[in-house]
């Protein structure tokens, strides 16, 4: 008999689609899958055939709250505090009522920042739970955190303190909010000043993990409590391309597709601009996303504006594909055996463009803070003409076309 699955999920699209297909998978085999999250995303999850639970809050103003110039969080880790917790500060007031009232469910998945709530709904109702996630966060003494220089990596201690650093910073926004939930709302013990994560890894509380081996190389000291099962990728859409797309696409060599996704940026007419020259002086086509950058206007013939096509329709058709760094994205570029050229803004996109260039799948990444129309131009150059890179891109893309990740995400599930 299935179970009643609840998955917790807060973030951008980026953040939140990689469990929609999980989702339908888990219902495929026998459970009821309800995503609790934004409200914005309830369309996508109904149209999954999921059941949606609202969590308050809105992903896109909260990046834009914690937008700081050319900088999304700022220039120091002090400006990063406090821009998270500008944007958090109406999820402590409201989000533990929403969690509070999602009672019916026999398992929990939290993919929410610092494994917040989900233990604590999960210890309420004496239900199992694990931790899903789609970027790397779990302990580790061989690299640091993402977002952590990891030129200081040889110092003794530091890869396993940045951990902890990052742990409290969500904690510590969230821990009063977190405690008057347990103690008032369900009567738990309230937990200590510096939270459960010590615990968790006491528990060997299972991490399952939508991202591939072949990416993230898993380290020594990782558990067999930590699964990396591949990315989970939706089902290939039934859907049409309007027939400018078509026709633009047949029109010349494989164009450079450049979007920033769930990104939001300052000046977009300024961004918009930038590219055009860029596209301009390197002589390539380009496939320019609006995304949540809202890019876009009037452009050149050479470049053809879009607002929505399935990636994994999409990528591989493209000679090059450049792109903002999220998990979900990086899965599909590097999925597609295409080259990318990653333009970090900030969370873990630094680390997925660090990647793709250690594995020969792309150039180094252009972090958007140092975007120029003449680095962007010359990198898109290498991306395209360079045959190391085609040759590393394709490879990587074979191995990661061959793996099953919501497969094995599933059986994980069913058997927690």
């Amino acid at each position: 008999m299935g179970r009643r699955i609840t998955i917790l999920a807060l973030g951008s699209r980026g953040d939140v689609q990689p469990f929609i297909p999980l989702g339908k998978a888990l219902q495929h085999a026998g459970n009821s899958v309800c995503i609790a999250t934004f409200s914005a995303f309830a369309p996508l999850i109904h149209g999954a055939g999921l059941a949606f639970a609202a969590l308050p809050g809105d992903a896109e103003a909260l990046l834009r709250a914690a937008a700081h110039g050319d900088r999304l969080f700022g220039r120091s880790p002090i400006d990063a505090i406090r821009a998270l917790a500008r944007s958090y500060g109406t999820l402590t007031r409201d989000l533990p009522a929403a969690i509070a009232a999602l009672g019916d469910t026999d398992l929990i998945l939290n993919q929410i920042p610092s494994y917040l709530f989900g233990g604590d709904l999960a210890e309420h109702l004496g239900i199992p739970w694990a931790v899903v996630a789609v970027i790397p966060l779990m302990r580790t003494r061989y690299r640091p955190l993402l977002g952590f220089p990891s030129a200081l990596s040889w110092l003794p201690g530091y890869n396993r303190f940045t951990y902890r650093v990052g742990e409290q910073i969500g904690w510590q926004i969230f821990r009063r909010a977190i405690n008057r939930l347990r103690t008032r709302t369900w009567g738990l013990a309230s937990l200590p000043l510096r939270g459960h994560f010590d615990e968790l890894y006491r528990r060997r509380v299972p991490f399952i993990c939508g991202f591939s081996e072949h990416v993230v190389p898993r380290p020594p000291d990782w558990g067999d409590q930590i699964h990396l099962t591949g990315w989970w990728y939706p089902e290939d859409p039934v859907w049409e391309p309007p027939p400018a797309l078509r026709q633009f696409l047949a029109a010349g060599p494989p164009p450079v597709f450049i979007g920033f996704g769930s990104m939001p940026v300052a000046d977009p007419a300024r961004i918009t601009a930038l590219v055009v020259e860029a596209v301009q002086h390197s002589g390539v086509r380009a496939i320019l996303h609006a995304g949540w950058a809202g890019l876009g206007g009037a452009l050149p013939p050479q470049i053809f504006p879009i607002e929505y096509a399935p990636y994994g329709w999409l990528f591989p058709q493209m000679a090059a594909v450049v792109h903002h760094g999220g998990s979900g994205t990086t899965g599909f570029a590097l999925r597609s055996g295409v080259p990318s050229l990653v333009v970090p803004f900030a969370f873990d996109q630094p680390f997925w463009g660090e990647r793709t260039a250690r594995l020969g799948a792309g150039p180094p990444p252009l972090p958007y803070h140092a975007l120029t129309a003449q680095r962007l131009a010359a990198a898109m150059r290498v991306a395209v003409d360079t045959a190391e890179l085609k040759a590393g891109a394709a490879a990587l893309g074979q191995k990661l076309r061959s793996e099953r990740g919501i497969e094995a995400a599933v059986a994980l599930i069913g058997a927690l």
